[in-house]
């Protein structure tokens, strides 16, 4: 009996070369071997080679193409690529940079970003990652500052929101500014400690430029703003900052001052900036002191009495920091003493002599200064 076969598909060529075969071609090979067909006979019948016929029979179907995967320059150095890509948090170019430094092999950019594509969804996914660090009672004090417009009178008027919430309990504390200067931060603190009644251990903070000098992000050390570190000395609390681009490890405040601008601010009009701190004060007692925290599952004031309070450090009988400052000084060759990264001068005679600097009555970022020597005689007054 002859076999009646269905007209299979033929093969197309291209600038005489033969096209890769589709997998109708395949299929059709497939079937016409099963009918008891040699390579010789469907690869006459489909118009392609014996040596295809073959190779599509031995694979059993049609499979993409693939390219042949040819050992690159970066192959070797798989493993060093991926530890540096995660050690710099996916950084390709201080990668390329340490690549050429330590192995001597440049390449560009695009390079390298091939040879880590696929570790980038994982450090992305690690980046993004947030793990809840819960701290215990009178441990930590996180700070941060908002801004908002606020209608005040006829105008909107741009107000600063210093927001303190302790890390244990949630309490939070909020004292309105016009500005973000240092000052403003450091009375937001002192303000703070007297809200509580106590100070915590530490404050971290952002890294803000008028607190942190410095923060080198892949050694994680910083320099702290002088004036920043003699007031946390003179109150006896340690200051941390938060990773630089990581402000969510600094995240029950960055919640905070969300919360503070969407609970305490949005909707309301106020004849003042006095009967907006009144606000402030009034919204810190009858809201936020004593609402249900999603976190936490009670209000902040409960668990702060409960727990929080016996373990904060007492105020003691201490004057604000921007009040008195007494500090010690050695006069430089120009004739000035450096305080606070400004210089004053006192008479040349005391070049390479210690002094004595009282720093007093700070207002409005004004201040005055007595300076007096070994036998406390005055020499100077600004």
């Amino acid at each position: 009996m002859q076999e009646v076969v269905e007209q299979a598909p033929r093969s197309e060529w291209i600038d005489g070369r033969q096209a890769m075969q589709t997998p109708e071609d395949v299929q059709a090979m497939l079937k016409l071997a099963s009918l008891g067909w040699g390579a010789k006979r469907i690869s006459r019948e489909l118009g392609c080679s014996r040596n295809t016929v073959r190779s599509y029979l031995r694979q059993g179907g049609w499979q993409p193409y693939r390219q042949p995967q040819r050992p690159g320059r970066l192959t070797p150095h798989r493993e060093w690529l991926a530890e540096r890509f995660r050690q710099h948090r996916g950084n390709c170019d201080v990668v390329r940079q340490e690549l050429q430094r330590e192995h001597g092999i440049a390449v560009s950019l695009r390079t390298v970003e091939r040879a880590v594509a696929h570790l980038r969804r994982e450090v992305l996914a690690q980046t993004a990652a947030t793990v809840r660090f819960e701290t215990p009672p009178g441990h930590q004090l996180q700070i941060d500052f908002g801004t908002v417009r606020v209608p005040v009178g006829n105008e909107l008027v741009k107000v600063h929101l210093f927001v303190a919430t302790l890390g244990y309990s949630r309490r939070t504390y909020v004292a309105l500014f016009l500005h973000e200067r240092q000052s403003a931060w450091l009375q937001g603190l002192e303000g703070a400690f007297r809200h509580f009644g106590g100070m915590p251990r530490e404050v971290l903070v952002d890294n803000a430029r008028a607190l942190v000098n410095e923060h080198d992000a892949q050694t994680r050390e910083v320099a702290f703003n002088d004036r920043f570190h003699a007031f946390c000395r003179y109150w006896g609390v340690t200051p941390r900052a938060c990773a630089p681009y990581r402000a969510r490890t600094k995240g029950k405040d960055e919640r905070g001052v969300g919360y503070v601008k969407r609970n305490a601010i949005a909707g309301h009009r106020f004849a003042s900036l006095e009967e907006l701190q009144a606000h402030l004060a009034r919204w810190m007692r009858e809201v936020a002191d004593v609402r249900i925290h999603g976190t936490t599952a009670e209000p902040p004031i409960d668990r702060f009495e409960r727990d929080e309070r016996i373990a904060l450090a007492p105020l003691a009988a201490k004057a604000p920091f921007l009040q008195v400052r007494e500090l010690s000084r050695r006069v430089h060759t120009d004739a000035c003493i450096e305080l606070d990264t400004n210089r004053y001068s006192v008479p040349w005679k005391l070049i390479g002599e210690a002094v004595t600097v009282i720093v007093s009555s700070m207002v409005r970022d004004e201040r005055c200064l007595t300076v007096t020597d070994e036998v406390a005689s005055l020499i100077a007054r600004r």
